[in-house]
């Protein structure tokens, strides 16, 4: 099968995937083989790929956001059938056994296993996952539509709920990439006003688009209290002026698995009142087939800008460079849509930019 191989870490700007040959993978006892249709493009996959993440193995595909058609089933694999549109997301197996998994916190496991980091994934013409940790995609969804849902809109949905936003409240997203344009049509559909603090005018654009109440600079701080905030972007610098944003009582939820250093913080002006800063840490089984669930009914809508597998280095620059509103999703094979139809094209990236 074609896929795009990570044999070192590197700056993206070096282009470090290559497009090669490699073996068809086997599903193992438990496991299906799907064809891979799209993969989404995450910032994950950059921290995996330019090693901020420690690397769990290289070679590696990376790739965590998969949608694809079941063409194959491993030994004892009961619950899936071959034809089964399905995703498959960034947590693929936990113990099952411990505390955290026992009480419902299976995100908390410490012997996790996540897709392109522990295990090869989606930037590639077939995967495999375990049976149990793969989710079934709703009809609403064109393949390409359906993937940036895996992560982006899985941690935007755990990082909403960590947040604590009333009924009808105030939210505050801080960088708008991929998961912050999902939560805002969550936030939207459940009738709360959203302000957007985002660097690159054309995300603030999107933000007015899609329904924003008012859109800012990186660090601007909105111009009423918020009732929950939400820091997107891996910035610890964003951090002080989103609780500053909070009236009495809010809480700021941090959505990235990365984040540069936060700055010390002044208790007076950012966490007295009783305000709460709370972490995100991947996301539970139950966090997935919720959003899909509530994507479905809204219909939620991801803005999307389509690549061609080959081009995965270019459209990483892109997500480095902020130059991708929305999600950039690879087309890997097969139809885009789940009506057949044709994605939409999307320009091939320029020169490598600035890294930072």
């Amino acid at each position: 099968m074609r896929a795009m191989l990570l044999r070192r870490n590197a700056p993206i700007a070096e282009r470090p995937l290559d497009l090669v040959e490699i073996p068809d993978p086997e599903p193992g006892p438990g496991e299906v083989r799907v064809r891979v249709r799209a993969c989404a493009i995450c910032r994950t996959d950059l921290h995996v790929i330019e090693g901020d993440l420690p690397p769990r193995r290289l070679p590696l595909v990376p790739g965590h956001q998969i949608v694809g058609v079941v063409d194959r089933l491993g030994p004892d694999a009961r619950t899936l059938a071959v034809g089964d549109r399905i995703g498959i997301a960034w947590l693929r197996g936990t113990c099952g056994s411990c505390e955290f998994c026992r009480s419902g916190s299976e995100n908390l496991c410490e012997r996790s296993r996540y897709t392109g980091w522990h295990e090869d994934g989606g930037y590639a013409e077939m995967a495999v996952v375990p049976e149990d940790f793969a989710y079934k995609i709703p009809d609403a969804f064109a393949d390409h539509r359906a993937a940036p849902l895996l992560c982006a809109g899985i941690i935007g949905y755990r990082a909403l709920r960590r947040s604590g936003l009333p009924a009808g409240g105030r939210l505050g997203l801080f960088g708008f990439g991929s998961s912050a344009h999902v939560v805002l049509q969550i936030a939207r559909h459940r009738r709360s006003e959203v302000y957007v603090a985002t660097r690159g005018e054309s995300h603030r654009e999107l933000a007015r688009s899609m329904g924003a109440s008012w859109v800012g600079g990186a660090f601007d701080v909105p111009p009423v209290p918020l009732d929950a905030a939400i820091v997107f972007a891996p910035a610890g610098e964003i951090v002080p002026p989103a609780l500053r944003s909070l009236r009495k009582g809010g809480t700021v939820a941090l959505a990235g698995i990365y984040m540069t250093p936060v700055p010390p913080l002044d208790y007076e002006e950012c966490l007295f009142h009783e305000k709460s800063l709370r972490s995100v840490e991947a996301n539970t089984r139950a966090d997935g087939e919720e959003l899909l669930r509530e994507a479905a009914e809204i219909p939620l809508r991801p803005e999307v800008t389509t690549f061609p597998l080959e081009d995965a280095n270019e459209a990483l620059c892109r997500l480095k460079e902020d130059r991708i509103d929305g999600t950039g999703v690879l087309v890997v094979s097969g139809s885009a849509s789940a009506s057949g139809g044709a994605p939409e094209a999307s320009p091939r990236c320029g020169p490598p930019g600035p890294r930072g």
